[in-house]
């Protein structure tokens, strides 16, 4: 009878344990303060990118019209460039808690890599702008009221989502948030940089 009892005591505390691990890992991944850099300060550190990349940082923070058409025709110019892409909207949680991850990173790699952002399914432009005002980025988004054009370059309705495109086109798709500047980074350096 012991052996039975500290069998299922093992297997109890080994649950516990994948549970409180899973859980600890689960908290952190959302702890992803903005950054503290200013537009002003993102485009000064981006100084010096390729005319491609270049343009994008002139649009740091911006909400651009023109659907899909609009997005594919810059996707087309880019074409040779590693590109990723973020859906996002301002009301989605997860989002929220990638930002800091999204600010971070595209300023950091935005001498390589271009970084577009999708705002996905939002109510209004009005808050898409509140927010990135509170949550600058050194990259533009495209305003997709509808979430049609986010599905068709992410294949998914899921928000959030991220596409990496290499240098040959192509694609990885990522379903959900990042939780961490290295996530990330590893991801780029996998799917787009090195792909």
């Amino acid at each position: 009878m012991r052996p039975k009892r500290l069998s299922i005591a093992a297997v109890a505390l080994a649950v516990a344990v994948l549970l409180i691990v899973g859980l600890l890992q689960l908290g952190g991944s959302t702890a992803s303060p903005p950054s503290k850099l200013t537009l002003a300060q993102m485009r000064a550190r981006l100084a010096g990118s390729p005319p491609r990349l270049a343009a994008l940082h002139a649009q740091a923070g911006e909400l651009l019209s023109g659907g899909l058409p609009a997005l594919r025709a810059r996707l087309s110019a880019l074409r040779g460039t590693p590109v990723v892409i973020n859906k996002w909207a301002s009301w989605c949680q997860p989002c929220r808690a990638e930002f800091g991850v999204f600010q971070r990173v595209s300023v950091s790699k935005g001498h390589r890599v271009a970084f577009i952002g999708i705002d996905s399914e939002e109510s209004s432009r009005a808050n898409a702008l509140t927010f990135l005002r509170s949550f600058p980025v050194s990259y533009p988004s495209y305003y997709d009221h509808s979430g049609q054009v986010g599905s068709a370059i992410t294949d998914s309705t899921f928000i959030p989502v991220t596409v990496f495109y290499n240098r040959s086109g192509g694609t990885f798709i990522h379903q959900g948030p990042y939780p961490s500047v290295a996530k990330l980074e590893q991801d780029i350096r996998r799917y787009a940089l090195d792909a």
